[in-house]
């Protein structure tokens, strides 16, 4: 499985510790900065990963910025991205089955790196249920 991951100066020691994780687990991934703390702008680093997904480079993408929020509104500018921004294991758990989504978003700064991990191997194993969850997301999309 392929996976694309991209943060800001904020979440860069959680997508290491992630990206780390990932590829313990066999994952492939792409990692789209940023490389180091310094103060950088997270548009920058997640629409790499938004263009990943787009484009079918990847299966899933991770984002994470202090909030989570601005990562994931800037994911989901993207035509095929459908992000969203967990802090629970449900909330994980539920994006994929019942949202179908292909992104998740941590907000570094409100959760901790063992639950990010845990929320992400649940994200990545938990199947969408379909059925009248596909006729919803079939109705998120404006054009």
């Amino acid at each position: 499985m392929k996976i694309a991951i991209g943060s800001d100066h904020a979440g860069f020691e959680y997508k290491e510790y992630i990206k780390a994780y990932l590829i313990n687990q066999e994952y492939e991934v792409y990692d789209h900065g940023t490389y180091n703390l310094d103060s950088v702008d997270y548009p920058d680093f997640v629409h790499p990963v938004g263009n990943d997904l787009d484009e079918g480079r990847v299966d899933y993408g991770i984002v994470i910025c202090g909030s989570g929020n601005g990562a994931a509104m800037a994911a989901n500018k993207h035509k095929s991205v459908r992000c969203a921004l967990c802090w629970t294991e449900e909330l994980a758990v539920l994006a994929r089955a019942h949202n179908d989504a292909n992104a998740i978003s941590i907000p570094a700064r409100f959760v901790s790196k063992d639950l990010a991990i845990q929320m992400i191997a649940l994200f990545l194993k938990s199947p969408f249920e379909g059925g009248r969850h596909q006729r919803r997301v079939d109705k998120i999309a404006c054009a």
